[in-house]
């Protein structure tokens, strides 16, 4: 015969399953439940910045011609220091000033006299004309990388400035147009003052600025 306490504890056995299971809530597995995310967009963003077609190009460059079907025309040439390139058939051509869409205009010009429909491409491998020089009595001489808008007054801010021995009224700015040197004198108190300042020009590559 069970006894009352029997009786109870068989009760608590029996209820126990059921109250533990309704209880309890089942684990959510987050990764199933989560949204997958959407891929992302491709970028179709390409490099065609105006800087690159509107680059001029300038003695010291290094450019790629290739003629379509012709080896023997396409090559890698240097720009000479009075602007011009030497090719086959078309011997000195001017490249300095020019940009790659020009002087390829201007390539498969001369080339159609030998060819028919030449197809020219030109490319700039090396830059190397985007410098100027300081020389004479600044602190710091040689070269610089030439800055957007730059002037004489920054360049020779960038060298440092004048030594004491420099003589102010008789900088100048050697520049060298269609193969010859041409000479800009500077005033340097009056580019300061802003009485002069036409003498504090803007500066090209290839620039030299020479302080006695």
């Amino acid at each position: 015969m069970i006894s009352a306490a029997g009786w109870i504890l068989s009760g608590l056995l029996f209820f126990a399953p059921s109250f533990t299971t309704a209880t309890q809530e089942p684990a959510t597995n987050a990764a199933a439940t989560q949204k997958p995310s959407s891929p992302a967009k491709p970028s179709t963003t390409e490099n065609t910045s105006p800087k690159d077609a509107d680059y001029r190009i300038g003695p010291q460059d290094v450019i790629r011609i290739d003629v379509w079907k012709e080896p023997d025309v396409s090559r890698s040439v240097p720009v000479r220091p009075d602007g011009k390139i030497s090719m086959p058939l078309l011997n000195d051509v001017q490249a300095a000033g020019l940009t790659s869409l020009e002087l390829a205009a201007a390539i498969r010009d001369g080339l159609s006299k030998f060819m028919t429909n030449p197809q020219v491409t030109v490319t700039v491998s090396e830059v190397n004309s985007r410098r100027i020089y300081v020389t004479g009595e600044v602190a710091r001489q040689g070269a610089q990388n030439l800055l957007p808008n730059m002037t004489v007054l920054q360049a020779l801010s960038a060298a440092g400035g004048l030594t004491q021995f420099a003589r102010e009224k008789k900088i100048y700015i050697v520049r060298t147009v269609d193969g010859k040197q041409v000479t800009y004198p500077f005033d340097y108190k009056g580019a300061l003052t802003g009485k002069h300042p036409e003498t504090n020009i803007l500066l090209q590559g290839g620039d030299m600025i020479v302080v006695p």
